[in-house]
């Protein structure tokens, strides 16, 4: 399994699990689905949750004031590689 994909799959086991995401398995997430709207549906209190679960898992804040994060949490891969550039931990 390429990092790549592992990390992802991690990513989305901690959304599943930071979100309570009853019904959905961390492999049923696309990857280059959306987050937000249509794809996952997830709101903006769910990016904060999302947020805090990040920064406790790998040791890095993701600001609310950045003006990517709409780029950042455009997707599954787009986050995983993100937080694979940023961790600390």
């Amino acid at each position: 399994m390429s990092q790549t994909l592992q990390a992802e799959q991690e990513l989305a086991a901690l959304i599943v699990e930071a979100l309570n995401l009853e019904g959905v398995a961390p492999d049923s997430i696309d990857p280059e689905a959306p987050l937000f709207g249509d794809g996952l549906g997830l709101d903006s209190i769910d990016a904060l949750e999302l947020a805090l679960a990040i920064s406790k898992r790998y040791g890095f804040q993701l600001r609310s004031d950045n003006p990517d994060n709409k780029q950042i949490f455009s997707s599954l891969r787009a986050l995983s590689a993100h937080v694979e550039q940023h961790r600390t931990a």
